[in-house]
């Protein structure tokens, strides 16, 4: 008889971090990036939108808008995410505060509503 294994054996509890728990360490910027290019790929979704539609409305090609859902951003700013955002409808706010400690170092954040 040949025993089977219990998939959940394999399971682990994430830390909330699917980056950490796949031992990569992104920056903060390239956190940003991530954060806004997963908001333009589920507002393409909720817009039924095709890539070939989403980029006309972009205003640039289906091949980045392929690579910016793929997650391949190394080509992309955060300042040409944030103008596609904008492209698909979105109001972009930046805000800064000043840390009550000014000898510390401040945080970087993405906020989506």
């Amino acid at each position: 008889m040949i025993a089977h294994r219990d998939p959940m054996d394999d399971v682990v509890a994430g830390s909330g971090n699917v980056f950490k728990d796949l031992g990569l360490d992104p920056s903060p910027e390239e956190m940003v990036k991530i954060r806004i290019a997963r908001e333009i790929s589920n507002t393409i979704s909720k817009l039924g939108l095709t890539q070939a539609e989403a980029a006309k409305r972009m205003g640039t090609d289906q091949s980045k808008v392929s690579a910016v859902l793929r997650g391949r951003l190394d080509d992309f700013s955060a300042e040409r995410l944030v103008r596609f955002l904008v492209s698909l409808g979105h109001d972009v706010e930046i805000h800064f505060s000043r840390k009550a400690r000014l000898n510390e170092r401040g945080r970087l954040r993405v906020r989506a509503a």
